[in-house]
């Protein structure tokens, strides 16, 4: 997954979106989401069985970012999560890679602004909210260790000014030398033992990059290995300390925006499929997942999740219930549509370079990234799990 290559428009005809001012002048819904479907449907679309194979799409990211499709979630431009999930959707529609990369840009981008730290949530967040700077998100392992899946890889000492960190992270995307990415470590205290995490901004430029392996797909997302060897954190790059209070706060909003892929590759799907019903209707029509169910099911779960997106900060563990499973819908949705638009398509969608076959490797990862479908319902089991009060038991017995 580890590219430097950064593709170039396909389309240099297309006209530019303005770059808005730091109020986000210009990120009229309308605007927002008719810029982001002239890029998805323009040189991305073009661009899409090359960033399958590896190519890193900065360009692309820097145009979505100047349309207002990377900055619209945040508080200064009116927390528009509805808005973003959309735009996410059209990316992914066209290319699930670059859907991946713009939920990791947008999550950064919440840890910066929720930070409240000045030194992240003044003049570096408006340049990366408009796309002029690039950040991901290094929470997989972090999210796993909460629900006690796995072990902290991250780990930090306290220190004179801030703390110093080491450790290994096997996988981090959308990152690369001169960007960045919010992660997690275990702060060391007495005997070893972990008394707190704190979450940072960690410099790329700090870090040891290592390549990652080949995947089955995904290869566009500059993905790495990364390792930090007593590398410092000082107070201007802390996002929280202690973390856990900041994570919960955030984990709802964190997961509904990644609703945006699933969707995208799910629609994405459907155009694979009622692209041959003229020609082969009459026989695709013995298969399940016909396209008019497929197109019946996106958009009822699609009114869902923008009915969450209205309220991506509600602390209820009946919300956060509702968002595990309208995320957990839409990876199960994008496999279904993913291998029905293959079925439909027959021998030409099997093509390594056929739409379909990289669907069908784009959904798998929606439905694997943290938090994968697995991880997801561990987490509804485990909230919605009745325990009695301890009172209430004493009274029954008596």
């Amino acid at each position: 997954m580890s590219s430097a290559l950064a593709l170039r428009p396909a389309d240099s005809t297309m006209p530019e979106t303005p770059l808005p001012g730091p109020e986000g002048l210009g990120w009229t819904d309308g605007a927002v989401l008719a810029g982001t479907a002239a890029i998805a449907g323009g040189p991305l679309s073009a661009a899409a069985a090359e960033i399958d194979r590896g190519a890193y799409p900065l360009d692309i990211m820097a145009q979505l970012g100047g349309a207002g499709a990377l900055g619209v979630h945040l508080d200064r431009h009116g927390a528009r999560f509805g808005l973003s999930i959309a735009a996410m959707q059209a990316g992914s529609r066209a290319c699930g890679a670059t859907g991946f990369l713009m939920w990791c840009h947008d999550v950064c981008g919440l840890y910066m602004e929720q930070s409240g730290n000045p030194a992240l949530a003044g003049a570096l967040l408006d340049e990366h909210a408009a796309g002029r700077s690039f950040g991901g998100t290094a929470l997989s392992n972090p999210m796993k260790a909460f629900a006690e899946i796995e072990p902290m890889l991250l780990r930090a000492r306290r220190v004179a000014g801030g703390y110093r960190v080491s450790g290994m992270l096997p996988w981090v995307s959308h990152i690369g030398p001169g960007q960045y990415c919010g992660a997690i470590a275990g702060v060391l205290g007495a005997g070893e033992a972990i008394t707190h995490e704190i979450m940072f901004l960690l410099r790329c430029d700090r870090a040891d990059l290592r390549p990652c392996p080949h995947f089955s797909g995904m290869e566009g997302t500059s993905t790495w290995g990364v390792r930090l060897d007593d590398v410092f954190v000082g107070q201007d790059d802390l996002i929280a300390d202690p973390a856990r209070p900041f994570i919960g706060r955030i984990r709802g909003a964190f997961i509904l925006l990644q609703c945006g892929m699933g969707l995208g590759v799910a629609e994405g799907s459907l155009d694979a499929m009622r692209a041959v019903e003229e020609p082969l209707g009459h026989v695709n029509q013995f298969l399940d997942d016909r396209p008019d169910r497929i197109a019946a099911e996106l958009a009822e779960l699609r009114v869902r999740v923008m009915r969450l997106a209205e309220t991506p900060y509600d602390g209820a563990t009946d919300y956060l219930i509702d968002v595990l499973d309208a995320r957990c819908q839409t990876s199960e949705l994008a496999l279904r549509a993913a291998q029905s638009a293959l079925l439909h398509q027959g021998a030409r969608g099997y093509l390594m370079s056929a739409a379909p076959q990289r669907r069908i490797r784009e959904s798998h990862f929606v439905a694997i990234v943290t938090p994968a479908v697995k991880h997801l319902r561990w987490e509804m089991a485990r909230l919605s799990r009745e325990i009695l009060p301890a009172a209430s038991c004493a009274g029954a017995q008596a």
